[in-house]
């Protein structure tokens, strides 16, 4: 229920409505859970407030405390918003169902359903990473090795899944200790069916999932490949390079100077020896640091995209870094809402830490068996080659003056045989309990189901600022895009309800003509979707008051 007021805080939420229709929170919500328990906050309360606390600023259920229960009501239709101990309420009990798998599923499946902003194809071109999320807490986590912190943290692991343009499409928690190339073989079917039919797609990502048996695998269950190459490899001649070109989305022509070759990966993992898997390589010089150049190269399994397009593909991954980014900084995707925990699985085989410390002591008497080696050849040398001026034309060696020459390099032998012998006698791999008796887990399904919302804040914020950038006269909307969303979702604001069958919004004019009037072009473009407010008849119209 609405009713006419003037200067409502926090009006320019309604500019979101259009825009987090697009994402299917609501619908796929209520085809997973139906619906909550009788009470005064339904299900599309619950969410919808999640999401407009989230564009506010506030994605955590704590961040409620930080707004006046009326005047956010105002929004909802309601004389007052849910407070934090009704949102964990709620929450949990859309989380005692277990169906946080089935919402994620559902919003992929909406999203990859629907065309991009020029229409393309968005299941087309997926990309792939894990998220490292660190815990603060007390509990008894499992460490894992964060890329962004540099050091090992107890911490849980997402595998994110988005699209080419770095919306967030899908998400799984990951199992402790596993590998980016474990879990993109596990997530193949899940994709397979949010992609909904049996066309190729191209899925990238980072050398964290570098496994030619992962590729050969991905290649014949209908997915391309798209990722770097990983460790040393031969430069390929650069008679072989030549300029290639793509056209980006904004009509920016980009060039590169790429070699396009095929190359073959051994397939270490089978047991055929000699098994290999022939795959595209994309070639670049790039200058390092000191000044020089060295090659990068980029391998795919796609034969028929443009060796200019592979490049720009492989680069355009660092949206998802960003991704990443923006919504550490304004949708707490770090946070955990939830710190129940349980127990882990105590008979789950880890890597043994001593077998790791006992390689790098093989390492390290491999390179002194070397030096010594490099020595020991140098002192036989100058043993066997006459004095400079002598007459004599040979050299007589003892045994004790050849003893004495070889005895560093049979020690460091002794040394080597010895390591090794450590390292075989560990085993790789022992049970949980053993090594980390306690170790706890947290809780999944209460982080998917905030992790869901916040990916549907994350597009529906993504969509407003494009239509900043592409439907307004805005000239900084390329810089200040996101800015400008957030102070117009801030804005103030009046409600009328004078129209029957309509929910007029006008705003309060912004500090500037420049900003108000790229307002007013937004509003009325989302009034031409005629956009209808969830759970009520009434069409949304927005306006915005000229600046006097």
């Amino acid at each position: 229920m609405f009713s006419p007021a003037a200067r409502v805080r926090h009006a320019g939420l309604f500019l979101a409505f259009p825009a987090l229709e697009t994402t299917g929170l609501i619908s796929c919500a209520r085809e997973v859970y139906g619906s909550l328990p009788n009470g005064f906050y339904g299900l599309e309360t619950i969410l919808i407030d999640s999401v407009l606390r989230a564009l506010a600023g506030e994605a955590r259920a704590e961040g409620a405390t930080r707004f006046n229960p009326e005047e956010l009501g105002r929004v909802l239709g309601l004389d007052r918003a849910p407070e934090v101990k009704t949102i964990r309420r709620r929450i949990s009990q859309l989380a005692e169902t277990g169906k946080a798998g089935e919402l994620i599923a559902a919003l992929a499946k909406h999203h990859l359903a629907g065309t991009g902003s020029g229409g393309e194809d968005l299941s087309a071109i997926l990309y792939v990473d894990g998220h490292v999320r660190a815990y603060q807490g007390t509990k008894k986590i499992g460490k894992l090795y964060s890329t962004r912190l540099k050091f090992p943290v107890p911490a849980t692991e997402e595998t994110w899944v988005t699209d080419a343009h770095g919306s967030p499409v899908f998400v799984v928690m990951a199992a402790p200790g596993a590998s980016l190339a474990a879990e993109l073989r596990d997530l193949l079917p899940e994709l397979r069916t949010a992609v909904g039919d049996d066309r190729r797609v191209l899925v990238g990502f980072d050398r964290g999932g570098w496994s030619p048996a992962l590729f050969k695998h991905m290649d014949s269950a209908g997915f391309d490949v798209l990722t770097w190459r990983k460790g040393t490899t031969k430069d390929i001649e650069e008679k072989l390079f030549a300029q290639v070109s793509y056209t980006d989305e904004h009509g920016e022509e980009k060039t590169w100077s790429v070699a396009d070759t095929l190359v073959d990966l051994p397939l270490n993992t089978t047991k055929k020896t000699g098994e290999v898997f022939s795959i595209r390589q994309i070639s670049r010089i790039v200058g390092t640091t000191g000044g020089g150049t060295r090659q990068i190269h980029i391998l795919t399994t796609d034969r028929t995209m443009s060796a200019g397009e592979v490049v720009y593909r492989m680069g355009n991954r660092w949206r998802q870094e960003n991704q990443f980014r923006y919504a550490r900084m304004h949708f707490a995707l770090d946070s955990h809402d939830s710190y129940t925990s349980t127990d882990d699985n105590e008979d789950r085989l880890v890597p043994e830490p001593a077998k790791a410390r006992a390689y790098q002591k093989v390492v390290a008497a491999r390179n002194a068996h070397a030096e010594a080696a490099a020595i020991a050849d140098i002192n036989l040398m100058a043993l066997k080659t006459p004095a400079e001026g002598s007459k004599e034309l040979t050299v007589t060696v003892t045994n004790d003056m050849h003893n004495q020459a070889m005895a560093p390099l049979w020690e460091a032998e002794n040394a080597l045989i010895a390591a090794e012998k450590v390292h075989q006698g560990i085993p790789a791999k022992l049970r949980l309990g053993d090594l980390n008796p306690g170790q706890q887990v947290l809780d999944t399904e209460t982080k998917l189901i905030h992790t869901g919302i916040r990916m549907a804040a994350y597009n529906t914020a993504m969509t407003i600022a494009r239509e900043i950038r592409t439907n307004t006269g805005y000239k900084r909307a390329n810089q200040e895009a996101h800015a400008l969303m957030r102070q117009m979702f801030n804005q103030t604001g009046d409600i009328d309800t004078a129209e029957p069958g309509h929910l007029t919004i006008t705003l309060d004019p912004l500090p500037t003509k420049a900003k108000t009037a790229a307002a007013a072009e937004l509003c009325d473009h989302l009034t031409n979707t005629k956009t209808r407010y969830p759970g009520t008849n009434l069409i949304l119209k927005y306006a915005i008051k000229n600046k006097a």
